[in-house]
């Protein structure tokens, strides 16, 4: 009776384009089939899609990343893109539980092989105070249930307020981001998984890998729900 109380208060719905659906799932059905899954074709460090000599990008052979791998099922395209955009800057925190299994269950494989401690990319405070909540630490914590793992606040915390990324050229996004992450003392000698929404030029996440690294973590990885297309 609980569960159909909360099924009439709460219909299933299309987590991109809000459509109310007669079963719960991520996607209704015209979504679903315009859902872009990464591309196979892409760097073996990074993930950034394309087919590169030594399945290594540009970016990663000029300066190799403080991590040792990222991953995202998807491409930052359609319907991952707008359930993201919905999820982050639209007031949907309750996407959080649906987007985290659907991470789940897209990255068995990856995961599989994947450090058991969780660390989400925070929001500085003042934009934390304006949105209500972290979008990434949701997602971490969402995953860690869905896989057994540990996704703990307050191992990493932004040093400075940033620019949002957005729009920014790469090495904007380098400067805007250099420095701005601190790592508490007790990821020394901890393998990390990093989770965040979307990896773009990864200038983010390497500001925050190394800041971990600084701090003693013997290795980082990235999981992001999505991946964009950054060289061109």
């Amino acid at each position: 009776m609980l569960q159909e109380l909360i099924e009439l208060l709460y219909p299933p719905a299309c987590i991109a384009c809000a459509k109310v659906m007669p079963v719960r799932a991520p996607f209704c059905e015209t979504c679903d089939l315009a859902v872009e899954r990464l591309p196979t074709s892409r760097c073996r460090t990074c993930a950034e899609p394309g087919s590169f000599p030594g399945d290594t990008c540009p970016r990663c052979r000029a300066s190799p990343p403080p991590f040792s791998r990222a991953w995202a099922p998807f491409a930052h395209e359609g319907p991952i893109a707008r359930a993201i955009h919905r999820f982050k800057y639209e007031d949907h925190p309750e996407l959080a539980p649906t987007l985290a299994e659907l991470l789940a269950s897209e990255c068995r494989q990856f995961l599989s092989r994947a450090p058991g401690l969780l660390v989400a990319l925070p929001l500085h405070d003042k934009r934390f105070r304006e949105r209500k909540y972290d979008q990434a630490q949701l997602l971490a914590g969402g995953l860690a249930r869905a896989t057994g793992r540990e996704a703990p606040v307050g191992l990493l915390s932004r040093a400075r307020e940033t620019r949002r990324q957005v729009g920014l050229s790469e090495a904007e996004r380098a400067h805007n981001v250099a420095g701005a992450f601190t790592a508490s003392p007790s990821v020394a000698g901890q393998d990390i998984l990093l989770v965040d929404d979307v990896l773009t030029t990864g200038a983010t996440v390497r500001a925050a890998a190394i800041a971990l690294r600084e701090a003693g973590a013997t290795r980082v990885e990235v999981l992001t729900l999505a991946r964009a297309f950054s060289l061109t």
